[in-house]
Parts: structure tokens; C-alpha cells; sequence
């Protein structure tokens, strides 16, 4: 089957996809950076002008009004001032700002905050759709063709697109949507409604991660675990934009993401052995698992995707790790939202926060899903704080950037969301 090799040895790291400028001067005892975040302090070179098939997309400068409780005045001017991002000489690839155009229409919840962005560049859309198809046609043998609607209505392009407007070439792009399509891949075929089961889902999530984390064993059976690879559509998935992501990343890019599926994996895990004994959980309970089976190996990779990279020590801040946490929180309570009608009518219960809400606290539908609403705000609001604290106490360009580029992938993950009619309606509680 045509594809790259079986984890190639990356020949293309982020540092030589977006050179950084020279190192800069550290700021003293930066409150909250490790004492030796002097030798990652450079400023980033302007972002390349990408492949020529499309302009860079820009970040939003704006947002939706606070409901009722709004943000404390410091924590709202310092968050606006890690949107914005840095002035100056050579700090010009580093700022993400909206194109001159009103966000499509699309469907509102009523009280959900959010921050519009405008409608993703069709150029970039239509050639990362075009090639995300070829990829999964031809490379990896995704689906049969009688899903090809259901692939097509996923709108991947315009996810990613939305998601990662910073990213210099429409290859970088395609790094984050291959991993989304593989991801979903599993998600479908292994655990939801297109063969999945949670009936052994521990052995085929565990020969999956192996397409992500090699195996190490005897050479007597290396080939067998090998050939394994290519058995299903989800382990193909898994194997070929795993080698794809380690021509773009850096050895420690590559290992957090691992790590953050690992994470999605285990989250898996926990709802198929509540289906299994038809247990519903509290919602702290609930809130613990959706923190493991969520968005998070997505905006995890906004630096590779990117062109540059945060380094490990920083990523592994204490109040890094919140921040990411939070906002992957967020995102998979927008997804918990949005699919509410379309999973209410699949076969089977599905478990969502609106559900748990109603069963635990003894609400109706209409009032369980309003306060899943005010989860998702309070989330939001707790995310952008932590942020804006993060981006003044370690005030390290690569920090803010990355901090901008999970807040970009927030802001278009809601976009998907709130406008793909094809996969999602709303419920008629208004």
C-alpha cells in the first residue's frame, strides 16, 4: 500500500521548517518560567508566507460579551494582550489578526460564550480538503465508499483551517487533519456507531497506540506487530500520520502527543466500562473522564503545526498543563452541546453533560442542558485567566504564541461546531 515508511527518521523539524531569529535576553526571574528559560527565549522569526496557496488567516481581535458575570478588568486587558500579541521589529509573524469580513451566520445557543472568528479561507479549505481526501483514499484505505458522504460532511479542511490560522504551509495543515481524521477513525470504528463496541475495546485501543508508540520486542516478533499495522482503517490511520507528524516534529513534540493519546485512550476506556455496567456517574465523575477523552491532542500540537516549538520544560509547567487542560475541557463541552439531538437519536444511550446532569441532579432536559451551558462558561472563563496569568508571568515569546494558538484552535473549534449543520442540530428548548 503506498504511504511513508514505516517511522521514517524526521528529516524536517520545526526549526528548520521556521528558523528562529537569533537568541534574545531573557527576562530576570520571570515568575513562573523554569530558572533556564534563557536558552528558549529567542523571538521567532516572521512567519514564512507558506506555499503560495492561500493567505494566512488571522487571529480574532474580537469577542462575544460576557453573560451576566463578565471578567475581572486586569485578567480581560492581559488576555487581550496575548491575542493581540507582540510589537516590534521582527514580531510580525507572531500576530494573528482577523481579515476584514463578518463571521458567516450560523446557529446561536443562547448564553454560550464564545469568541466568533471569521468563515476559513476557502483556498487553504478546498486544497486541504482535496488533499486529506487523496490521503484517505489512497494512502490509508479509510472508509468504504458508502461512507464517503459522512466523510465529506465532516469538513475537515474547514476544521483545521479554522483551528490553526497561524500555520505557514498548507502542509503543516495537513499534519493536524490527518491526526483528526485517524483519531476519528478510531473513535467511529472502535467505540461508536460504525462497528464499535465497548466489548474489548481495551485489547483493540492497545494494538491501535502501538501504530503511535512503537513497540520494542524480540525480533522474532517485530514483523507480525508490523503487519499488524495495516490489519484495519484506524491502525493504517494511526501509522501513516504518526509518520507524517514526526517529519514535522521534534522528538519531544512527538512524545507529548503520544502521551496526550495515551490520555484519550484511558478516557475511552472509562465510558466503555460505564456502558458496560450500565453506570451512569456523577458528573464530578463524568467532568473527570470527559478531561481524558477530549480535544486535547489537537490544540497540544498547535506549535508543531505552526512551525516552531514550545519547549519541554515549558510545556510542562504546572500552569501550562491548566491551561491546556481548560481549554480541552471547554472545546469537549461544545462538542457535548452540539451533538446533544444527534446523539439523543443514535441507537444505543450516549452518555453527554446535559444527560448526567439531568439523571445525577434530577433536572429536565431544557434546565440539565442550560447548566451545562454555564460549565462550559465557567471553563471558558477559567481558561482565558489562566492564560493571561501564564502570558505575564512568563513572558517568553514562544509561550505567548503557544498560548495564542490554543485560544485560536478554542475559537475554531466552536466555528466547526456552530456551523456544521450536516453532523449537528440544536435542540428546540428556545
Amino acid at each position: 500500500m503506498p504511504g511513508p515508511p514505516l517511522y521514517s527518521v524526521p528529516t524536517v523539524g520545526p526549526q528548520a521548517m521556521a528558523p528562529s531569529a537569533p537568541p534574545g535576553d531573557a527576562p530576570p526571574d520571570a515568575g513562573g518560567c523554569p530558572e533556564d528559560a534563557a536558552a528558549c527565549a529567542q523571538d521567532p522569526a516572521p512567519t514564512p508566507e507558506g506555499d503560495g496557496s492561500a493567505p494566512h488567516i488571522l487571529e480574532t481581535e474580537t469577542a462575544c460579551e460576557d453573560d451576566a458575570r463578565g471578567d475581572p478588568a486586569p485578567e480581560r486587558d492581559a488576555w487581550e494582550r496575548v491575542l493581540s500579541g507582540p510589537n516590534g521589529l521582527g514580531t510580525t509573524g507572531l500576530r494573528l489578526v482577523l481579515r476584514a469580513q463578518p463571521p458567516t451566520p450560523c446557529r446561536e445557543i443562547p448564553s454560550l460564550y464564545y469568541h466568533p472568528v471569521p468563515e476559513p479561507d476557502a483556498a487553504r479549505v478546498a486544497e486541504v480538503s482535496r488533499r486529506i481526501k487523496d490521503w484517505a483514499v489512497d494512502e490509508v484505505e479509510l472508509y468504504p465508499p458508502e461512507w464517503e458522504d459522512q466523510f465529506d460532511g465532516f469538513s475537515l479542511g474547514r476544521y483545521m483551517v479554522a483551528c490553526h490560522p497561524d500555520a505557514p504551509t498548507i502542509e503543516h495543515l495537513m499534519v493536524a487533519t490527518r491526526l483528526m481524521a485517524a483519531e476519528n477513525a478510531v473513535d467511529d470504528c472502535y467505540c461508536e456507531d460504525h462497528g464499535g463496541s465497548p466489548v474489548g475495546l481495551g485489547g483493540r485501543l492497545l494494538l491501535a497506540h502501538t501504530a503511535l508508540d512503537p513497540l520494542h520486542t524480540a525480533q522474532e516478533y517485530e514483523a507480525p506487530w508490523a503487519d499488524s499495522l495495516h490489519s484495519d482503517a484506524p491502525r493504517r490511520a494511526y501509522r501513516s500520520a504518526m509518520d507524517y507528524l514526526l517529519q514535522a516534529a521534534s522528538a519531544s513534540q512527538a512524545d507529548r502527543f503520544r502521551h496526550d493519546m495515551a490520555r484519550l485512550h484511558l478516557g475511552y476506556l472509562a465510558e466503555a466500562a460505564w456502558a458496560q455496567t450500565e453506570y451512569v456517574p456523577e458528573v464530578w465523575e463524568y467532568l473527570a473522564m470527559r478531561q481524558f477523552n477530549n480535544f486535547r491532542p489537537c490544540p497540544t500540537i498547535t506549535d508543531t503545526v505552526g512551525g516552531y516549538e514550545l519547549p519541554a520544560d515549558l510545556h510542562a509547567q504546572p500552569a501550562m498543563q491548566r491551561v491546556i487542560a481548560l481549554a480541552s475541557n471547554a472545546t469537549t463541552i461544545v462538542n457535548d452541546l452540539y451533538s446533544y439531538t444527534k446523539e439523543l437519536a443514535a441507537p444505543g444511550r450516549h452518555m453527554n453533560l446535559p444527560v448526567v446532569l439531568a439523571e445525577r441532579e434530577d433536572l429536565g432536559e431544557r434546565d440539565a442542558y442550560l447548566k451545562a451551558i454555564g460549565i462550559h462558561n465557567d471553563l471558558m472563563h477559567a481558561f482565558e485567566a489562566e492564560a493571561a496569568a501564564l502570558a505575564l508571568a512568563c513572558p517568553v515569546p514562544q509561550v505567548t504564541r503557544f498560548l495564542r494558538g490554543v485560544a485560536a484552535w478554542v475559537d475554531g473549534n466552536h466555528h466547526w461546531h456552530q456551523t456544521n449543520t450536516y453532523r449537528y442540530g440544536l435542540p428546540d428548548f428556545w
